[in-house]
């Protein structure tokens, strides 16, 4: 009886109905999913279960999986029109459509979407398996015969028997002929040859093998060298068109710039094309992008066309232009409609809505401005994933005017091969080729005196073998100097004595020509700088002199060790500063101008519990430790020590003898060959690299590993981190020989190159970093000293005279962008950049083979390991005199460097002024190190003395130095503030009156780089589109009593300003005014940027706070209390961590920049005959170690210690003159200070010694108002010896010396005041 009930149960539910309403709320569907036997799934472990089968409704808007027996349902459906579909592994279910009329309920239709077969009952079955991987197909003879090697194979063997008979029906005329061009021609070209010359040579290449293997060969290598050359050709082409640009925007001419762009297709202006959509230009914008690409190239430019004109239709409707908004969707959104109709359907439809936000997508559209921006950044990401555009993104980096140049050297050229090259030729056109027509009424006469002229050669007009006082040469780019014949015995006599351009701006220098036989005044003689020319086998060459003063020649001082040393380092700010490691693993800080060491520390593990047990053993097993390298951080904060073995150990450095342990790592497994820092995305990192042939980076701060690169087979060598057109990388030598370059990626090496003669080899960049250098030695004992070719990736010079059987590896250094150094064979030698001849040798004496060597960051003074651990300080004039050592005269005092050793002979009883008669005297004193101690003494003693102090330097006339004024007098208020823009290219002033003043420079001919120079006037920037100055707005503050103040941000790109009242954002390029916040009061009355995050600004408040402000979100994070009155003066540093705050209470506060912390403080020291003057504004300026601030105050300069707040040194005025304001130059080895009696004084940072006085009477003139005075005072970013000051009636003068390479106290004045910059007697 049970049966039967199971029986009729199962009855009922086959016959259920396929469709019930079973609620109120809607429809219930029933179905039931069937797999019939016989189906399924080949090539499954497992057959598929029904419990894994789902049924999905409308796309995942309802899943469930079926019962055991097969059935599912769907409950409370609404009416309308539903999607069913079957997931099953392995089988393949038709969709099917179920419809539920709403107008007749009850009315339910069902139907397949595949055959459109409609259905009574809900029965789902499988249509076919569902296959996932391919099928194997079986092996075939046609499918082999069908492959391109079967093909060929197929070719060559109808070729082997038909071209026997062809070449036997040959005409013999025709196959001599061929055979003649075989023997002639080598490999001919395929162009070239005729049908039956070609098959003659492919009948040769298969009769004979080997001879076709060489062939083939040669055919390919040809057609390789083919692809190469087009390859260069096309990317020739390329930089083509970039000059071309480079020329259209240089003249202005922007609209044929951008249609250039746009047919080329090589560069895609982003700033133009943002600038078109933040303006709405719609039709602009995709005229400029179909010049790159179209809407079906790919999905990122479909969906960059389709972004454009959308926004472009919600425009038309939310400006109520239906007509406008219809033509769009019909003309442009039409072709998209294909892809996404449910997408085009609802844009129809907004058609219909009296507001677009009605919509639910739409709700947050903002106005059309936001709306722009927004797409922007959609459109700047899509374009940067876009392929069509990689490459195109960027401007290649071009010198100035380089096209311009180029034709110049071409004219150049020309002119070289004129055969009558005259001193002024007249270019008239660049359309044909320039020839110089000599004049026919002149007399041509052959010079018969010069014997080792070259018959062959052309014969000179005589006027061009004169050599007049004055003269005239061509000048462009590469100088090409035009003279007479000049022999061995008059070289030197002729000099080129006037520059003119082919193109673009002229000018003249002249000069006075000497003669031979005739004396010569010391102040009409040949400069060392001035370039010879001379004449070798009939062609013009150009001789650059060497200058004495630009090579360490003379042993300056020697340091004792007690072990031996084997490696060094200067500090790079305080260059006197030499640090050195040793061979028993000690380390020293020496000062070199005292000969005295400041600093030792012996070797110890300072933990020994956190190193690895490789380690321990190795100590254990043998306990000597030696130091591989030592080495300062760039801003000499931090120095590293790499052991050999295992460790590496990091100090932190805070001046004279400060140096506390930083940290200790277990670098590598073996010793650590070298380390080096670096400081990529502004992170302090440390490099190293050791004998497991790995190379590490790590965080200095916390000495987390960062990345680990691999890929050296042997040991690695040295490292030099670099930085190039803003990508860092790594270069890395082995012991093998290999040369590779690293991203800071984890992503292996980029680049793999041989070192000449597979040497262990150092590398090193010149000073301007335009030129890349290495040195090596293999173990043959040969040396390569190479320039190398970075483009190419091959060496470009090998420089000649370096021992063939070296013992150790050959060590080397630039000489900023002149001189290579190599210590070689127990002396140093000397290469001039340009020329692989060895140049000249300085012999140190008592030198091993190979020594050590190591220049200090201005490259006058040279340390040189030498025997018994000993180490030589060599040093150039300029190096002497930073030593404090009189240098009377030289052994020969000729302009050329001799290969003999250069001796000097110290005399402290004469002066600089007899230093000349010294030099007639050639006396051969050797300089013997108790000599330079005696004088360094007396100079010692001297100083001291306050009865004999040293001479300052007076510069009281306007000849005296050079300077340029910008601003007419009277015509501004009174400078309150100034500053360089970090690119050094411009001044920004900000006047009483509270308005900005920019000037900049123009990059033009006379001024290629386009920074701030006295020779080239700027201009006062104004925005082209007619904005405003750049004004702060003064509300509610009181003129008298505001305190103006601004910051510039890192990149020049934002300025924050306050004159008393609201702080304002401009921006510098647009000069419009971004953000305005914090109205008085209080007032501000200094501001910072965080060096690390614009975003982050230190507000000084005249309430006696500092506000931490983040400006992205306008709030205020901290706020810091400590100072009794307004704050002045903010300054940070990374590198101690800290914010330094001044203010009128004459109190200095630190706080720690992690939680804003107060650290110390500590009140101004006063001498105790001067009273302090209440409400002196008090301002603060890190050194460039960020260790050591400069404190300005009316009364006195000081400079502090952050740490302790110690003030190391202070200066105070003898008489009653009060400071305005002061600044560090831009290398901090000057302080510039102005005072309010109208002086400009200049002092040593080392010892704020006064070195020299500009007087007024120098640089203001009588018809200048009254008491006018320097008020504000600003150092140029980059040039050390450039300062601008802004005065009280407006006006900015900016300063330099005659020679901008010198120091202002190093430099030679004609005024009886200042004739020496030297300790005189």
């Amino acid at each position: 009886m049970a049966a039967i009930a199971r029986l009729f149960l199962l009855l009922l539910m086959s016959t259920a109905p396929l469709f019930s309403s079973g609620s109120r709320n809607g429809f219930t569907i029933n179905g039931r999913v069937k797999i019939p036997q016989g189906f399924g799934p080949k090539g499954f472990a497992l057959p598929g279960r029904m419990s894994n089968v789902k049924v999905i409704l409308n796309g995942g808007q309802n899943v469930t999986f079926v019962r055991p027996d097969g059935y599912f349902s769907f409950h409370n459906i609404p009416s309308g029109t539903h999607l069913i579909e079957v997931a099953a592994m392995g089988y393949f279910f038709s969709p099917v459509r179920v419809d539920f009329s709403a107008r007749n309920p009850g009315k339910v239709q069902a139907a397949l979407t595949e055959n459109r077969r409609g259905l009574s009952e809900l029965v789902l079955e499988p249509l076919r398996e569902e296959h996932y991987y391919e099928v194997r197909e079986p092996f075939s003879i046609m499918s082999l015969l069908k492959s391109p090697m079967g093909l060929m194979l197929g070719f060559m063997l109808v070729v082997a028997f038909f071209m026997p008979k062809l070449v036997e029906s040959m005409d013999a005329e025709e196959m001599r002929r061929v055979q003649e061009e075989m023997r002639g021609q080598g490999v001919p070209s395929l162009s070239g040859m005729s049908p039956a010359s070609l098959f003659y040579h492919l009948f040769i290449a298969c009769q004979a093998p080997m001879s076709g293997k060489k062939f083939v060969f040669s055919y390919s290598t040809q057609f390789q060298r083919g692809g190469m050359a087009s390859e260069k050709r096309s990317a020739l082409n390329k930089e083509l068109l970039f000059l071309i640009l480079q020329f259209c925007n240089d003249e202005g001419y922007k609209k044929t710039a951008h249609m250039f762009e746009q047919e080329s297709g090589c560069y895609f202006d982003m700033v133009f094309f943002e600038d078109l959509v933040l303006n709405g230009k719609w039709d602009m914008v995709e005229n400029y992008l179909s010049g790159f690409t179209s809407i079906n190239d790919n999905k990122y430019s479909t969906k960059i066309y389709f972004e454009i004109r959308k926004l472009n239709f919600l425009e038309a409707l939310d400006n109520n232009d239906r007509a406008k908004a219809l033509d769009i969707l019909r003309k442009d959104l039409k072709v998209f409609a294909e892809e996404n109709e449910e997408l085009f359907r609802e844009m129809t439809q907004l058609l219909t809505l009296d507001n677009l936000r009605e919509h639910e997508l739409l709700s947050t559209y903002e106005d059309e401005e936001s709306s722009r921006k927004i797409l922007m950044n959609e459109l700047k990401k899509l374009i940067e994933l876009n392929p069509i555009f990689h490459g195109k993104l960027k401007f290649p980096v071009i010198n100035s005017q380089r096209l311009r140049r180029l034709i110049n050297q071409s004219l150049n050229w020309q002119h070289i091969q004129c055969k009558y090259p005259q001193t002024n030729p007249d270019i008239d056109t660049l359309f044909e080729d320039h020839v110089c027509q000599w004049p026919q009424n002149h007399l041509f006469m052959q010079s018969t005196d010069n014997l080792l002229q070259d018959a062959s050669l052309p014969v000179f007009p005589s006027s061009l073998f004169s050599c007049p006082s004055t003269g005239t040469r061509v000048v462009s780019g590469e100088d090409i100097c035009f003279s007479g014949p000049i022999t061995l015995d008059n070289i030197g006599d002729c000099l080129a004595m006037s520059q003119k351009s082919l193109l673009g701006a002229e000018y003249e220098v002249t000069s006075t020509t000497l003669h031979p036989g005739l004396n010569h005044s010391p102040e009409s003689s040949v400069s060392d700088e001035l370039p010879i020319t001379s004449m070798n086998n009939g062609m013009l060459q150009q001789i650059e002199p060497i200058s004495n003063t630009n090579l360490p020649k003379t042993v300056a001082k020697v340091l004792n060790e007690l072990s031996s040393p084997t490696s060094m380092d200067f500090h790079p700010v305080e260059q006197i500063f030499l640090l050195v490691g040793t061979d028993v693993g000690d380390i020293g800080l020496w000062d070199v101008n005292s000969g005295v060491k400041k600093l030792s520390r012996n070797f110890t593990v300072w933990n020994i519990g956190a190193c690895s047990t490789m380690f321990k053993t190795a100590i254990m097993k043998d306990p000597c430790m030696s130091v591989n390298r030592v080495a300062w951080s760039p801003n000499g904060s931090f120095f590293g020590v790499a052991y050999s073995k295992h460790i590496v150990q990091l100090y932190s450095y805070h001046g004279g003898t400060d140096v506390q342990q930083k940290l200790e790592i277990d670098a590598h497994v073996g010793g650590v060959n070298d380390l080096a820092f670096a400081t990529p995305g502004k992170q302090h990192v440390v490099i190293t690299g050791g004998v497991d042939k790995l190379i590490k980076v790590w965080d200095v701060i916390t000495g987390v590993q960062m990345h680990n690169l691999e890929g050296h087979e042997a040991p690695v060598y040295s490292l030099l981190p670099h930085c190039k057109d803003s990508i860092h990388f790594i270069f890395s030598t082995s012991v093998d020989g290999k040369i590779k370059a690293w991203l800071y990626d984890n992503m292996g090496a980029k680049v793999h190159i041989d070192a000449p003669g597979l040497a262990c080899t150092t590398m090193a960049y010149s000073a301007d970093n335009s030129r890349l250098f290495s040195c090596g030695t293999n173990k043959n004992g040969e040396s390569f000293l190479v320039e190398w070719n970075e483009s190419e990736g091959d060496a470009k010079r090998t420089y000649q005279g370096l021992c063939k059987n070296s013992s150790a590896v050959v060590q080397f250094s630039p000489i900023k962008d002149k001189f290579l150094v190599a210590a070689d064979d127990h002396v140093i030698k000397i290469w001039d950049m340009d020329k692989v001849e060895h140049l000249t040798t300085i012999d140190a004496g008592d030198l091993p083979a190979n020594p050590h060597i190591r220049f200090n960051k201005d490259r006058t003074l040279l340390a040189v390991i030498a025997s018994e651990n000993k180490i030589k300080i060599l040093a150039t004039a300029y190096g002497l005199q930073l030593l404090n050592v009189s240098v009377t005269g030289f052994v020969d005092s000729s302009s050329d460097v001799s290969d003999a050793p250069r001796k000097l002979v110290i005399n402290s009883s004469s002066s600089v002024a007899n230093s000349r008669e010294a030099d007639d005297c050639h006396a051969p004193t050797n300089c013997h190190e108790e000599g330079i101690k005696d004088v360094k003494n007396k100079i010692i003693d001297k100083v001291n003395n306050k009865s004999d102090v040293s001479k300052i330097i007076q510069i009281s006339t306007p000849s005296q130095c050079k300077f340029l004024l910008l601003g007419g007098y009277g015509e501004a208020d009174k400078i309150s503030r100034l500053i360089y823009t970090n690119a050094g290219n411009a001044i920004l002033a900000l006047a009483s009156n509270a308005t900005h003043l920019l000037w900049k420079w123009p990059q033009n001919d006379p001024n290629l780089g386009g920074k701030a120079k006295t020779d080239v006037p700027p201009q006062l920037w104004k925005p082209k589109s007619g904005s405003p100055m750049m004004t702060n707005d003064i509300t509610g503050s009181t003129p008298e009593e505001a305190v103006p103040c601004f910051t510039l941000s890192r990149n020049d790109s934002y300025l924050l300003s306050a004159s008393g009242g609201i702080i304002s954002l401009f921006n510098m390029l647009t000069f419009k005014r971004m953000l305005s916040f914090m109205p008085p009061s209080p007032a501000a009355t200094s501001l910072a940027f965080h060096p690390q995050d614009n975003n982050i600004i230190a507000i000084g408040m005249d309430d006696s706070t500092i506000l931490i402000y983040n400006v992205r979100v306008t709030k205020v994070k901290s706020k810091l209390k400590g100072h009794s009155g307004r704050v002045t003066g903010l300054a940070f540093s990374t590198a101690m961590n800290v914010l330094v705050s001044s203010a009128v209470d004459a109190q200095i506060f630190t706080w720690n920049l992690d939680g804003w912390g107060k650290c110390k403080s500590k009140l101004l020291q006063f001498p105790d005959e001067i009273i302090p003057v209440m409400g002196s504004n008090t301002m603060v300026q890190f050194h460039q170690d960020q260790v050591h601030f400069l404190v300005v105050h009316e009364t006195q300069l000081s400079i502090y210690e952050a740490k302790e707040l110690e003030c190391v040194h202070q200066w105070v005025p003898e008489d009653s003159s009060r400071i305005s304001q002061a600044t560090f130059s831009c290398d901090s080895q000057m302080v510039y200070a102005c005072f309010v009696d109208g002086k400009v004084a200049i002092f040593d940072s080392l010892d704020l010694e006064l070195k020299c006085h500009i007087l007024p009477t120098s640089y203001i003139p009588p018809t200048a108002r009254l008491n006018v005075y320097p008020h504000a005072i600003a150092a140029h970013p980059q040039k050390s010896t450039q300062f601008a000051v802004g005065l009280t009636d407006g006006v900015i003068i900016v300063f330099e010396p005659h020679k901008p390479g010198n120091s202002w106290y190093l430099a030679e004045y004609e005024s009886a005041t200042a004739s020496s910059c030297l300790l005189q007697d």
